[in-house]
């Protein structure tokens, strides 16, 4: 039964993307990416991974267009979403109107998963805002990210950023603790902590099925694939921020810890990665998202740009994982 509510649910979700496809590129396509080689390859992935949609978008950053697989599609982010946030940080800073140094107090009812609420003592603990920085993308640390939303004016104000620098198809629209609560459809009378598994519990399952669904719905707090590598060649070229900060945030995201298995894994030695993930949580066996996006250096200095989302997928982690570590193979075999 469990497999055959997933499968429902990927069908209703999915309607027609399935159908669609990409198609190699015919004019001014980037010197060094084949573009054959790379719908050849990602079409294939994309099979594997169904019921759950796969989405990408490659650009080789010495010259060319973005080159995308359900690129213009929307995906939930998860913690992809703390990269932005990150850069949104950053350009305050930049402008003085933030300063690194610049001291949060965090209470226990702040506390919302990750390393500071794991190794949280007595009933506040302060924080500056690069340590807030640096948990937040090496460790994607929720509690982190929604102390710097707080920072900055909520959400909102890091989509207000990203437009003003032409990047539209991302949105931020709910804090780290907010969207818990809507994708478990955890309601507004029930307060969500650091024990945020006890009122998830509490929620009947036909409840959590219903919210799951309307949140891979949603268009709130997604990216397309295109969107996000937008943001990457942005930052990458040093349009989003300073050369300072953009510095502090690339070498951040190149020391992130998490997903290991995904992007990075299929990497050719001495390749380097500069990347943020993101993951939901599993219902009922389904992933509502697996993610990973970054800024890949080969040994020759070619630099290419990556993002993949995969959502709605029954599959397990160590295959959905595998997929985006494929992705990555691929992308770099294109470049060669």
């Amino acid at each position: 039964m469990k497999f055959l509510r997933i499968g429902a649910i990927s069908l209703l979700l999915l309607g027609n993307f399935t159908s669609l496809h990409a198609r190699p590129a015919t004019k001014a396509v980037a010197p060094h990416l084949n573009t054959a080689t790379l719908f050849q390859r990602i079409s294939a992935l994309a099979a594997r991974a169904k019921p759950g949609a796969l989405g990408v978008a490659v650009m080789d950053l010495s010259g060319g267009p973005v080159w995308a697989f359900h690129g213009a599609r929307r995906f939930p982010m998860q913690s992809v979403f703390k990269a932005p946030l990150a850069a949104a940080v950053l350009a305050r800073v930049d402008h003085g109107t933030l300063s690194l140094n610049k001291t949060v107090v965090l209470r226990r009812g702040d506390l919302h998963g990750g390393l500071i609420a794991d190794k949280f003592q007595g009933d506040q603990e302060t924080f500056t805002v690069r340590a807030l920085l640096k948990a937040a993308v090496i460790d994607s640390d929720n509690t982190a990210a929604d102390a710097l939303l707080r920072v900055i004016g909520g959400p909102r104000s890091v989509t207000s950023y990203l437009q003003a620098h032409g990047l539209r198809e991302i949105r931020v629209d709910r804090s780290e603790q907010m969207l818990a609560r809507t994708i478990a459809g955890v309601p507004s009378s029930i307060s969500l902590s650091a024990d945020d598994d006890d009122a998830v519990r509490a929620v009947p399952a036909e409840t959590r099925r219903r919210a799951l669904t309307a949140y891979l719905r949603d268009p709130r707090d997604t990216a397309t694939p295109i969107g996000a590598v937008q943001f990457l060649v942005a930052l990458k070229r040093g349009k989003l921020l300073s050369p300072k900060s953009t510095a502090m945030l690339l070498q951040d995201m190149e020391d992130v810890r998490t997903g290991l298995k995904r992007l990075k894994a299929g990497l050719p030695a001495g390749a380097r990665l500069a990347h943020k993930t993101g993951t939901s949580g599993i219902f009922e066996g389904l992933s509502a998202a697996t993610n990973d996006i970054g800024l890949i250096t080969l040994p020759n200095g070619q630099t290419l740009a990556v993002a993949v989302f995969l959502m709605a997928s029954p599959a397990p982690e160590a295959q959905r994982e595998a997929v985006l570590a494929d992705v990555a193979r691929a992308a770099v075999a294109a470049a060669r």
